[in-house]
């Protein structure tokens, strides 16, 4: 496959930010969540700083990896394939309909949740636990979306894997 050489070296930038993204969001979930997280870590928050800074991390990086993953690397894997890039939600459709993610509802849904998690505890720590345990159980959405556009990339050629 031939494609124009900034397309490609976009992508494959975008690669890398991708596989480094998702290693550091499931290194914090996993350190966040060892065990457990619930309204009693969010009432800590203050008083933990080692905790807050997790928390932290974790929103930051979910936040990012759902950008990059969403707003970079499917419009540019979409243009890699012969296709036009639409807005956000066409292009999360299209991703859904080719099952690169389970739903384009899902997947706005954890970016209404993103919001949440980062403006909206501070008045009320329920919504913060709720948020981040949500957040943890659907990880996957993302890492999965990566990795299936990823793993799409390095099958036609465009990308490298290790």
């Amino acid at each position: 496959m031939s494609l124009p050489k900034d397309l490609q070296e976009r992508l494959q930038f975008l690669a890398r930010v991708v596989v480094r993204e998702v290693r550091q969001l499931r290194e914090t979930d996993q350190r966040l969540f060892a065990n457990g997280f619930g309204l009693e870590e969010v009432k800590r928050l203050d008083s933990a700083p080692d905790l807050a800074e997790r928390v932290d991390a974790f929103v930051s990086r979910f936040g990012r990896l759902q950008d990059t993953v969403g707003d970079k690397l499917l419009p540019a894997w979409r243009s890699a394939v012969g296709e036009t890039p639409a807005t956000v939600a066409d292009n999360l459709d299209r991703a859904e309909r080719l099952g690169l993610i389970p739903s384009a509802d899902l997947w706005l849904g954890l970016r209404r949740l993103r919001n949440q998690m980062m403006h909206e505890y501070i008045e009320d720590p329920s919504v913060l636990s709720n948020a981040l345990n949500t957040a943890h159980t659907h990880l996957t959405v993302l890492t999965d979306a990566a990795d299936a556009l990823l793993a799409d990339l390095a099958q036609r050629g465009i990308i490298e894997r290790s």
